[in-house]
C-alpha cells in the first residue's frame, strides 16, 4: 500500500472528507450492472473475460493481472459506495464533484456491510489492487473511438499525516469511463442496501441484471433464455453446471425485491428465467364475479375495445405472454395486435377450465396462427 502526503493532493480535489455512512443512498452504475466487468467468484481468477452481444453490437473483454487477480463482484461494492457518493454530490449541487474521492475506510466499510476489523482493512486494500490492476476494454460508450480501456481505478493510495504519521484515509482517483458513466443523467440506478448482505456471487449478479431489467417492468416482469445469461454473465465452467446452480437460486428465491421463476421456451428446449418485481407480483387483481358474463370479442377491433378496461382480469400464474413469444409472433404473423389477440384467447380458456393448456406459450402461438391463417386476407 502507497504512502504519501495528503498534501500533495490538496489542490486537485475537495479538502473534505466524506463522511457518508448507513444514510447514503445507493446507487449502482447502469452500464455495468449487466454485463460481465466482474469476476462472480471469490477465488482468484486470471482468465480474461470475453463477451460478445447477441446482436454483435456490444462487446467486453477484461483481463486480470497474474498478481492479484480480476476485480471480483465484492470488490466493485466499492464502485457502488463511490457513485453513490457522487451522485449525492451531484444532487447537492456541488460544483465539478471530483473525480478523485478522499474518504475514510471507516466509512466505507460501514456502508458497504462490511465488519470494521483488522483483517477487513487488508481486504479492502487486496480489493483495490484488483480494481486498479483489472483491465477493461469495451465499445461501449466509446463514441467515435473503436474501443475504450480503461482500470476501475486510475490509482489509489493511503494518506498519511506528515507529523503523526497518522493514517488520514485513502484516495480514490477513479477512471474517466466510470466517473463519466457515473453523472451522466440516468447514469445510475438505486439498489437495495440488503444487497450487501447477498453471499454468492451469481446471485448478487442476479439482482444487478433484475434490477436493470425488471426494475421498471411491470407486473410481467422480464424473461430471459439461460444459455443467454450464462453468456452475459462471464462466470467460468460449463453451461451445464450455470444451468443447476440457476435453478438452485430460483429454488431459494430470496433475492431481495425479485422474484425468480424459470418457465420453458418456445422456440429452445432450454428454458427462460423470469424476473419479476415482488412488489409488482404482488399488486391486487381484479377477479370477475362468477356469475358475469364473458362474452368473447368476435374479432380484433372488438378484442382492443374491452382489453383496457379488462386488463387486470385475473390469470392463472403462468397466463403472460413471454418476450421470446412476442418476438416469435412478430416474425412470423406481422399485422396483427398480439395483446388483444392475447385477451381473446383467454377468454376462450376461461370459457371452459378444460381447455388450460400445459404449455401455454405454445398453444397461444397456435392460436395465433389457426386466426392468421382465417383471417390474413383481411390485413
Amino acid at each position: 500500500m502507497h504512502q504519501i502526503s495528503d498534501a500533495k493532493f490538496r489542490p486537485e480535489q475537495i479538502d473534505l472528507f466524506l463522511p457518508y455512512l448507513s444514510d447514503l443512498n445507493l446507487r449502482d452504475q447502469r452500464e455495468i450492472m449487466e454485463r460481465p466487468f466482474f469476476s462472480l467468484a471469490k477465488s482468484k481468477r486470471l482468465k480474461p473475460i470475453d463477451y460478445n452481444s447477441p446482436d454483435g453490437k456490444t462487446w467486453v473483454h477484461v483481463s486480470a493481472n497474474p498478481d492479484y487477480g480480476m476485480a471480483t463482484i465484492w470488490d466493485a461494492d466499492i464502485l457502488i459506495y463511490c457513485a453513490s457518493v457522487l451522485n449525492d454530490m451531484k444532487h447537492r449541487r456541488i460544483n465539478d464533484p471530483p473525480r478523485v474521492l478522499k474518504i475514510m475506510p471507516y466509512d466505507l466499510l460501514r456502508c458497504i456491510g462490511r465488519p470494521i476489523s483488522g483483517r477487513s482493512y487488508d481486504l479492502l486494500g487486496g480489493a483495490l489492487d484488483r480494481l486498479q490492476s483489472t483491465t477493461i476494454k469495451t465499445n461501449i460508450r466509446a463514441e467515435h473511438r473503436r474501443e475504450a480501456t480503461f482500470s476501475w481505478l486510475d490509482s489509489w493510495s493511503q494518506l498519511i499525516d506528515g507529523k503523526t504519521e497518522r493514517s488520514r484515509g485513502i484516495s480514490l482517483a477513479l477512471s474517466g469511463w466510470f466517473y463519466d458513466g457515473v453523472m451522466m443523467n440516468g447514469g445510475v440506478l438505486s439498489i437495495d442496501r440488503a444487497y450487501f448482505d447477498i453471499t454468492g456471487g451469481r446471485e448478487r449478479w442476479l439482482y444487478k441484471v433484475a434490477r436493470k431489467h425488471a426494475g421498471g417492468a411491470g407486473e410481467g416482469g422480464f424473461a430471459i433464455s439461460l444459455p443467454t445469461l450464462f453468456e452475459k454473465s462471464g462466470a467460468e465452467g460449463q453451461y451445464r453446471r450455470f444451468k443447476f446452480e440457476i435453478a438452485a437460486i430460483v429454488k431459494r428465491d430470496e433475492l431481495p425485491g425479485y422474484s425468480l421463476s424459470l418457465e420453458e421456451a418456445v422456440t429452445s428446449r432450454e428454458p427462460l428465467l423470469r424476473m419479476i418485481r415482488r412488489d409488482a407480483a404482488k399488486q391486487p387483481e381484479t377477479k370477475p364475479a362468477l356469475n358475469a358474463s364473458r362474452p368473447a370479442p368476435t374479432s380484433v377491433a372488438a378484442s382492443q375495445r374491452t382489453a383496457s378496461s379488462q386488463a387486470q382480469q385475473a390469470d392463472e400464474p403462468q397466463n403472460y405472454l413471454t418476450d421470446e413469444t412476442l418476438d416469435y409472433l412478430r416474425k412470423h404473423y406481422r399485422g396483427w395486435d398480439f395483446h388483444a389477440l392475447h385477451h381473446d384467447f383467454k377468454s376462450w380458456l376461461l370459457d371452459d377450465p378444460g381447455r388450460m393448456p400445459s404449455r401455454y406459450q405454445s398453444a397461444f402461438i397456435g392460436f395465433v396462427k389457426q386466426y392468421h391463417e382465417k383471417n390474413r386476407f383481411q390485413l
